[in-house]
């Protein structure tokens, strides 16, 4: 089916929107969004997936360059540093996610910073505040145009899709593009949409992110020197309707007034506080409040006493892993994450470490574990249940509900514990003066004069801080 003027309207909405548009409640919640992303990036330079994207992106050369965060003495292409940039802020699985379904920052941010950096026009931070916020608006019309998205994915990812989109749209309101190239640059952006499923779990589900980071980059920079692609891209079923079996799209406003109503205003994100796929969230804070019930029944907590954990969880099969091997598949189980919390009564970073995963106690403890799917339990981040029971030998049983976990849209982490996860992540690689220049910044984005500035103190690790020397641009 052919509608009309859906991506006439997209293109002309991109191309509109002003800083002036921007509400204190979109300007709040999207410096948070910026402040985690980074943080978590950051903490995952120092995965091996990462390392393995950097040296490769490495081998290639080009006379513009932008900074790699956490790498003081490394620099690459913009769409390089945008790629591997991207795959370390999801190579943990620790960033955002939105409803419907998606890592809406991880896509658009790197993709942003990596671009301010080689920009003749030295873009402020409000420059950078406003096509962040284009980029994130413009995924999260492109996830309500079906209601199939707003379940936990089964085929497709959907940053790979609606992703790549939000970092073509950001990238074009930075360059400052025309209506008809925005609409362009969608267009091409939804040619390198889309990842299966089936590689979640593996190393290869961050590259989902640097990829979409990395494509909708080019996509803005080729519409900017005149590539075309089809001006109806977002009208077709065959366009970006071919992801879902329900595509019904609609118009994006037009509003050159400050009246434009943004997503972010009525529908925040999801901070986590585990570097972990969502849904362990629920299923952790069951699992710990089960642990302390019966602690306190019991009065010792003996584990060898436990005879059946039952997981009470919506149906999705990509995150249901009964015996993970990889750090990747442990942090997509339902049933890991669950006896880590039951083992050592907290889940951390390190719950994760390929030690820890081996552990026979672990081991042990996942042998006893079954998994239910209630019927009333849907697969959606907005009305899923995680339920565990702890039976003992002894025939005490012990059951836990979490309806909302602290860091979901319904129960925000507060300002207070948001930096602190920031910091806490950002000072494994940034020396103090790089983690609170990273905090001030991002608190005042919309006052500081260069964008570029940020890409400074990223890279201001603990190895080269004594020999950087920076003068802030506010």
């Amino acid at each position: 089916m052919l509608r009309k003027g859906i991506t006439e309207s997209f293109g002309a909405a991109i191309h509109a929107l002003s800083a002036s548009q921007l509400t204190d409640g979109v300007i709040n919640r999207s410096k948070r969004m910026m402040l985690d992303t980074l943080g978590v990036g950051l903490l995952g330079t120092r995965t091996a997936v990462f390392n393995k994207a950097l040296k490769y992106s490495q081998l290639l050369t080009s006379e513009h360059r932008s900074s790699i965060w956490g790498r003081s003495e490394i620099s690459l292409p913009p769409y390089y540093a945008a790629f591997v940039n991207g795959i370390a802020v999801h190579s943990m699985d620790f960033d955002d996610t939105w409803h419907p379904a998606t890592h809406p920052s991880g896509a658009v941010l790197p993709a942003l910073l990596a671009l301010v950096e080689t920009l003749p026009s030295r873009p402020s931070g409000l420059d950078l505040l406003l096509a962040f916020n284009v980029g994130i608006e413009v995924q999260g019309r492109l996830m309500r145009f079906s209601r199939e998205a707003y379940n936990i994915p089964e085929r497709f990812h959907p940053p790979s899709v609606v992703g790549v989109m939000g970092s073509a749209a950001a990238s074009a309101k930075l360059l400052g593009l025309s209506p008809s190239q925005c609409r362009h640059a969608l267009a091409i952006a939804a040619s390198s949409a889309g990842a299966p499923l089936a590689n979640a779990a593996t190393q290869t589900k961050p590259l989902h992110i640097g990829n979409a980071a990395r494509r909708g980059l080019e996509a803005a920079l080729l519409a900017q020197i005149g590539l075309e692609g089809n001006p109806a891209i977002l009208d077709m079923d065959s366009g970006l309707g071919v992801y879902y079996n329900d595509y019904s799209p609609s118009a994006m406003p037009v509003c050159a007034s400050g009246d434009f109503r943004w997503i972010l205003e009525d529908q925040d994100v999801a901070f986590k506080r585990i570097p972990a796929h969502l849904a362990m969230h629920w299923l952790v804070d069951a699992a710990l409040e089960a642990r302390a019930e019966l602690q306190e029944t019991a009065w010792t907590f003996d584990l060898s006493q436990i005879q059946r954990v039952t997981l009470r969880v919506p149906p999705s099969k990509y995150i249901n892993c009964p015996l993970p091997t990889t750090e990747h598949q442990a942090r997509h189980s339902f049933q890991f994450n669950a006896c880590s919390a039951l083992l050592d009564n907290r889940v951390t970073v390190a719950s994760f470490d390929q030690a820890r995963i081996n552990r026979p106690a672990l081991k042990e403890l996942l042998s006893k574990v079954q998994v239910e799917t209630p019927a009333d339990n849907q697969p959606s981040f907005d009305k899923m249940y995680c339920e565990v029971q702890i039976e003992t030998a002894q025939g005490q049983s012990c059951t836990a509900r979490c309806n909302t976990f602290y860091g979901h849209w319904r129960k925000p982490l507060s300002q207070e514990d948001l930096v602190e996860k920031f910091s806490a992540n950002a000072s494994s690689v940034l020396c103090t003066e790089g983690v609170e220049g990273v905090i001030d910044v991002v608190e005042n984005i919309e006052k500081v004069t260069e964008g570029s500035v940020l890409g400074s103190y990223l890279r201001m690790t603990s190895n080269t801080h004594e020999q950087m020397y920076l003068t802030r641009i506010l």
